[in-house]
């Protein structure tokens, strides 16, 4: 603490896990479970993509390699801090370590709002406008919308988070959640701009999730319209497949944000907001490869055609092992 006219708050205490050293221990043995198998899961389907020669340049699988890339940052932010909160038993974090936490968890969370709404487009000219698809989406174009996308999103919330970390903080200092969210940030400030603050904040959150929900409803609807008046049925099915499991991504982001971001975090119940958070900081990042990949033929032929290369390799030259 400092002390100026008021005291002010130079460090914040996470307390969303609560107490109980056997049920501490099974969360900490859970989330670095999951820690390490999302990131083993993202890095597998970046190799893949990078060390094939065909998937490397389609359009759809250079997306998603960023994606994967997006998703690793992305659960970095949170899942390490909380597995750090479980292990020590004050669960403090500082004033600026709280805020750094918050605008790149925000920003992160606005990206991937715009690399969904990029990868229905996709889905979108690739069915919809199969004879113009190579030609707009070239591997130049991917990388451009890939870099519009991160811009797009650390851009969206800087100045927010600018204006709320110049806010007063004047105690208490306890967050109860296991991240540095917006909501219960701001129900500590006391300066009388922090409600305004928290309407824009929430105003700005729910631009970024419904404009680019609606995006990606429009798109996925136009598929679906555009695959049931197909005359090929075989190629119809295996799109379908396809956009199935685009869909079931999407449905499952959205599906919690919208809780935690639609709705101001202060008035959700404590308990179901920390199941939310975990849901979407932890569980969603581990689920996204197996859904985009693991049913994928084309991935599974491409993980197979990258074992035979390294085994020709190995018998080739043997000393490289």
């Amino acid at each position: 603490m400092a002390t100026a006219n008021s005291t002010k708050v130079q460090e914040f205490i996470l307390v969303g896990f609560g107490d109980g050293e056997k049920k501490r221990l099974l969360l900490l043995i859970f989330f670095t479970t999951l820690y390490i198998l999302t990131l083993a899961e993202n890095i597998i389907v970046i190799t893949i993509v990078v060390l094939d020669t065909i998937l490397a340049h389609l359009p759809m699988y250079i997306l998603l390699s960023n994606f994967s890339w997006l998703e690793m940052c992305y659960v970095s932010t949170t899942v390490p801090r909380m597995i750090l909160d479980l292990i020590s038993p004050n669960g403090t974090i500082s004033f600026h370590a709280c805020f750094l936490q918050y605008y790149s968890f925000v920003s992160l969370g606005s990206t991937e709002c715009f690399f969904l709404s990029t990868m229905a487009l996709d889905r979108y000219l690739a069915i919809c406008h199969p004879l113009r698809y190579p030609y707009i989406m070239s591997p130049h174009s991917c990388y451009a919308l890939v870099a519009i996308c991160w811009i797009l999103g650390f851009l969206w919330n800087l100045i927010p988070v600018v204006m709320i970390s110049k806010l007063d903080f004047c105690g208490p200092n306890i967050i109860d959640n296991l991240i540095c969210d917006p909501g219960p940030i701001l129900s500590l400030a006391c300066s009388p701009l922090g409600n305004m603050l928290l309407h824009y904040q929430f105003a700005m959150s729910s631009l970024v999730i419904i404009l680019n929900l609606f995006f990606a409803v429009l798109s996925y609807s136009a598929v679906v319209l555009t695959l049931v008046k197909a005359t090929h049925q075989s190629g119809s099915k295996k799109a379908f497949s396809t956009i199935s499991f685009h869909l079931m991504v999407v449905t499952l982001f959205y599906g919690s944000v919208a809780g935690m971001y639609i709705y101001p975090s202060a008035e959700n119940e404590s308990g179901i907001k920390n199941l939310v958070t975990v849901f979407y900081t932890a569980i969603i990042p581990f689920l996204n490869p197996m859904i985009y990949c693991w049913r994928n033929d084309q991935m599974k032929e491409a993980l197979d055609r990258v074992h035979r290369s390294k085994v020709a390799l190995l018998r080739f030259n043997p000393n490289k092992c």
